[in-house]
């Protein structure tokens, strides 16, 4: 086996300026050679003579001159010897009183801004509403659903006191109602569904809709009794009347089965769309099952 080019004495003296670096392992027993000093020449022992760059600043401090770019050389662990055009922001001056002052002269990356004392504007509360509103939705539900369920458990089975599904027919016959087996179903789902719907706010506007126009249907009918206007006559009828337009409007809130729609918390053009369409459902119901101007009196 024939000994390696790198394996002779020249190989344990550290390569010169310009020639390829070699690695302790290049020789043939694996042992670290021992470097020796060039004759003639010390150990180095200073910042300059180990080939640091003398120039780079201190934390918060300043450099004199600038880095420069050009034609670089690598000589040790990290000297640099340059020539030629500066680094970018080389030029800048920036004074040291300055508190945004960078670390280095030569860097490239703004500080981050410093507070100029001004207060920070606080972001507006997107839900304003007072703690007690759903509780107040919900009393006001169950006002009017315990209402209508009550008048409707009355006509369609009796009970309490109630003239029952026979007694409803007469009435409404009587009344001068038409195609009396029709509004009777349509009156009794109306409060009994409706009612039961509103005190669990579920499907909110269509069950506060359908109580509205029942009894915007009864209010109509109750003032056809009268010649004239007579409110003391259709009081009760007009409470509820506004109690469930006033429901579309504002929502069951959040205490309801309804709470994860719009129309729970922030009802807008839907439910005044409800309103209406409810209203002209009562219109299209009273023409169509009774007729008549209720304010010159249709009392039969």
């Amino acid at each position: 086996m024939t000994d390696k080019p790198y394996a002779s004495s020249e190989s344990n003296t550290p390569g010169r300026l310009g020639e390829p670096a070699r690695s302790p392992y290049d020789g043939p027993t694996g042992e670290f050679p021992t470097v020796k000093a060039t004759p003639g020449s010390d150990v180095p022992r200073t910042e300059d003579e180990l080939g640091l760059d003398p120039d780079v600043p201190a934390a918060g401090g300043s450099s004199a001159e600038p880095y420069t770019t050009g034609q670089y050389e690598s000589v040790g662990i990290g000297r640099y010897e340059a020539a030629g055009s500066q680094l970018p922001g080389a030029d800048r001056d920036v004074p040291e009183s300055d508190p945004t002052a960078p670390t280095y002269s030569f860097a490239t990356i703004p500080p981050a801004p410093s507070g100029d004392g001004t207060p920070r504007k606080r972001l507006a509360r997107t839900d304003t509403r007072r703690g007690t509103q759903d509780l107040g939705l919900l009393v006001l539900r169950l006002v009017i659903g315990l209402t209508f369920l009550y008048h409707g458990l009355q006509k369609l089975a009796g009970w309490p006191s109630g003239p029952g599904l026979n007694g409803t027919h007469e009435m409404l016959s009587s009344g001068g109602w038409k195609h009396v087996e029709l509004s009777a179903s349509m009156l009794t789902v109306a409060e009994v569904g409706g009612g039961i719907l509103i005190i669990l706010g579920l499907a909110t506007p269509l069950a506060a809709g359908a109580v509205l126009a029942s009894i915007s249907d009864a209010w109509l009918w109750k003032q056809g009794m009268s010649s004239g206007f007579e409110y003391k006559t259709v009081e009760l009828e007009s409470i509820l009347a506004g109690l469930a337009a006033a429901l579309i409007l504002t929502g069951p809130g959040r205490l309801s089965f309804d709470r994860s729609r719009g129309w729970a918390t922030r009802p807008r053009y839907g439910s005044f769309a409800a309103l209406v369409l409810a209203l002209i459902a009562a219109a299209a119901a009273w023409f169509y099952l009774h007729g008549g101007n209720p304010f010159h009196g249709i009392h039969r």
